[in-house]
Order: C-alpha cells, then sequence, then structure tokens
C-alpha cells in the first residue's frame, strides 16, 4: 500500500489549465467514485480549490494508483494524460503527507497563510466520508493535517500577511480607487468565498450588496454584513452603481459578460469599475478587461504577480516556525502510521500462538485423560504464561522499529518467520 498525491495547482499550471481541471461538488462526488472504481485505488479524496485540483489516495500499487488517478483528472479536465503530465505534481508516501501539511498549513498557497484552506480541507475530507471513499489511512492522514494547520496558526504569526486570496484581491482593488470606504461593493455568490469577500468588504468600509442564486442565503450573508441583498436579475443596474464587483459563483460559464459591464461603465467614463474574479472557471468573460473604464483582479493576475501576500510579507522567523512544525509532524505521523501497519501482524502472531497453545492442551487432555481439572487449569495457564513471556519482547522491538524508517521491514521478517500469510 503507498499513500499519493497527484494533482495541479497555481505552482505547476497556469490558470487556463486550473480552469478546465476545476471541479464542482457533483464533479468530485463523480471523480472520488471513478478514483475508487480502478483497479489500484483504496481510498480517495479530492481538495479542489480555487488554485489546486488535488486527489490524496491510499494505492496498492504506486505506478498504477498514479495513472489511474492522472486518467481521471485529465478526463474531468476535458484533456489528455500526456497533456496533463507536464503539469502534475506527483508525491508518495513520506513527501505526500509533507505535501498535504504544507497546504493545510498555508505554506504551499497563492498567499502564504492562506487560513481558508483549513475548511477547504475538512469539506473534502467530509465529502469523501459521506461517499465512502475514505477509510482509516486518509482519516490519519487528514486529521494530521488539521492538526498541523492549526498548530502553525496558533504557534505563529504566519497569516497575518493575508489570510486568503480575497485580501490580496481587494487590496489590488485599493491600489486602483484608494480606501474603500464608502465605497458601492458587490458580491455575486454567497458561498464561502462570496462571505469572506463580504465580510472583508465590510470590514474596509464599503457599503455590501449582495447577490447570488440562492437569495435566502444571499440575504443571510448581506444581513450579516450589514448590506442589502439583490436578485440576479438586477445585476446590470446593480453593476452600474458599484465601484467593486468582487464574484466567484462556482459556475461553469462566464455570468458577467462583455455587453452587461459595457452598459454599466456608459453612463459614467471618470469612475472606474474593479472587478475582482476569484472564481475558478472565471466568472467574467476575457475580453471585459479590454473595457474603458474597467480593471480586471482575477487569479491569473495573482499568479503573475506572484509576491503579494507571499513569503516576503511574512516574518522569515513565522515561515521556519511553520514548516519546523510541518517537519515534526510529518515525523510523528509517519511513525503512527507505521506502527499502525504492523498492528495486523502482531495480532496474527498472537492470534497463531493461542491456537497452538490450545491445540497442545487438547492433545495433553487426551494423553492424560485422568488428570483432574485444577492441574489441568494450572497446566493451561503456565503454558500460556511462557508463551506470553516468548513473544512479548519480539512484538514490542516490532512495534519500536514500526516507528523508524523502513521499520515495516520489521514486521515482513515477522510475518515471514512465523509464516502469518498476511500480505506485505
Amino acid at each position: 500500500m503507498s499513500l499519493l498525491a497527484v494533482g495541479v495547482s497555481h505552482r505547476t499550471a497556469p490558470v487556463a489549465l486550473l480552469e478546465r481541471c476545476a471541479m464542482g461538488v457533483d464533479d468530485v462526488v463523480t471523480a472520488l467514485h471513478e478514483l475508487v472504481a480502478g483497479p489500484d485505488v483504496s481510498e480517495a479524496m479530492v481538495l479542489a480549490t480555487c488554485n489546486r485540483v488535488e486527489v490524496f489516495a491510499e494505492v496498492d500499487r504506486f505506478s498504477g494508483g498514479v495513472v489511474d488517478v492522472s486518467r481521471v483528472l485529465a478526463r474531468r479536465g476535458g484533456a489528455t494524460v500526456e497533456e496533463l503530465t507536464p503539469y502534475l505534481t506527483v508525491h508518495s508516501e513520506e513527501r505526500a503527507v509533507a505535501h498535504l501539511f504544507a497546504v493545510t498549513a498555508g505554506l504551499d498557497s497563492m498567499v502564504v497563510g492562506d487560513a481558508q484552506v483549513l475548511g477547504q480541507l475538512r469539506a473534502a475530507y467530509a465529502l469523501a466520508r459521506d461517499e465512502g471513499t475514505v477509510g482509516r489511512v486518509l482519516h490519519l492522514v487528514v486529521q494530521g493535517a488539521l492538526r498541523v494547520g492549526k498548530r502553525v496558526r496558533s504557534g505563529t504569526g504566519i497569516d497575518r500577511a493575508g489570510a486568503s486570496l480575497v485580501v490580496a484581491a481587494l487590496d489590488r482593488a485599493e491600489d486602483r480607487l484608494g480606501s474603500l470606504r464608502g465605497r458601492s461593493a458587490l458580491v455575486v455568490g454567497a458561498g464561502s468565498i462570496g462571505a469572506l469577500a463580504a465580510t472583508s468588504l465590510a470590514r474596509r468600509g464599503a457599503v455590501v450588496t449582495v447577490s447570488g442564486r440562492a437569495p435566502e442565503r444571499a440575504a443571510r450573508l448581506a444581513e450579516s454584513v450589514g448590506g442589502r441583498a439583490a436578485e440576479p436579475t438586477d445585476l446590470p443596474a446593480e453593476l452600474a452603481a458599484a465601484d467593486v464587483l468582487v464574484t466567484c459563483t462556482g459556475a461553469r460559464g462566464a455570468v458577467i459578460g462583455i455587453d452587461v459591464v459595457a452598459l454599466a461603465l456608459a453612463g459614467r467614463p471618470d469612475r472606474p469599475l474593479v472587478i475582482v474574479d476569484l472564481a475558478l472557471p472565471r466568472d467574467v468573460e476575457p475580453g471585459v478587461a479590454a473595457i474603458p473604464g474597467a480593471h480586471v483582479v482575477d487569479l491569473a493576475l495573482l499568479q503573475r504577480e506572484g509576491t503579494a501576500g507571499g513569503e516576503g510579507a511574512v516574518a522569515a522567523d513565522d515561515i521556519a516556525v511553520a514548516h519546523a512544525l510541518v517537519e515534526v509532524e510529518t515525523a510523528l505521523l509517519l511513525a503512527e502510521r507505521e506502527a499502525t501497519a504492523v498492528a495486523p501482524t502482531i495480532s496474527a502472531l498472537r492470534i497463531q500462538a493461542a491456537e497452538v497453545v490450545d491445540a497442545e492442551l487438547l492433545r495433553l487432555a487426551a494423553r492424560l485423560p485422568d488428570l483432574d481439572a485444577r492441574a489441568r487449569a494450572e497446566i493451561g495457564r503456565t503454558v500460556h504464561r511462557v508463551v506470553d513471556k516468548l513473544l512479548h519482547e519480539p512484538t514490542v522491538r516490532v512495534k519500536e522499529l514500526a516507528r523508524t524508517p523502513g521499520g515495516t521491514d520489521y514486521a515482513g521478517a515477522l510475518r515471514a518467520l512465523f509464516g502469518l500469510g498476511l500480505a506485505a
């Protein structure tokens, strides 16, 4: 068995490819079942965010697992495996654990310290659990990752430089417009990103309007930030009144077209509109950026800049501490994983020993039928104690050795020596 992490992210792939690979909830559910239906994947979870789509899986064979996962990702992205391969990252075992831990700690985000990934990982795990595609292995790894994320954020100041892409994007809006205090801001999309955007805008003093496909959710979000809700049909009028548009709907196609933006800006030549598109795939048609007065901030721009909210904006000591925590927690998780892996071997050894003892005691009873019950019981206890003492040291040592690199080899030797017949 082997743990794999295979996927694409802002570090390896252009936004255009990330858009093609982007998955909504329904897409993730389909991908999960496709993954575990393959010959080599036994457990699977998909972490799909605005800047990465990665599969974490427990596989029977490394090469077969990589092929299975790559095919599913390519199929979901409408690409061939050959097209996708140059942009894929593949990690296994220790590197897979360390990678997930670094992602959860915010060290691999487009904005270092991004706090949203913790919630995104919880949601990814919950969905995979509900679909029955995760088991003991991924449960152990995900719980470790969540623990790391919490420790990094409580023990460092890594998230002070910018908690998310929303913060970095709104900073760009302020670069164009100046302070957002008193400005009219329209948020299209009332999901988790929309909620963070609305909250961040309100904290900066903007007057917030929320529009979404789920009117009740949009109304609740608007009320929570002291704003108001608008119907999707009112989008042209709301856009004409806005200084900032933040859109993050999760739709599969563009929801902000060239015509509606051009119309909104037609009567306000001296008043620009900053459009923050945090959706993947993009909500805004590419041609919108060419409209006079429209300034688009999207994931491609943030990816090209690469420095906003990056490591340079975070204290070097915080980065170093975060990496050290990831390293320590990775070692602890791997030790726990190795120790768990030898448990079936130890259990099988003790069961085999008990069966041998019981068979010999039955044979003894047949040979000495006149042996009284008290003597028979004492002999049984004595033989069991002898066997327990003989097995104590080997089983303790195997557990200890399993916590060292390559420790599972000792468990394999134990299986071979005692003929336990367990799979390696």
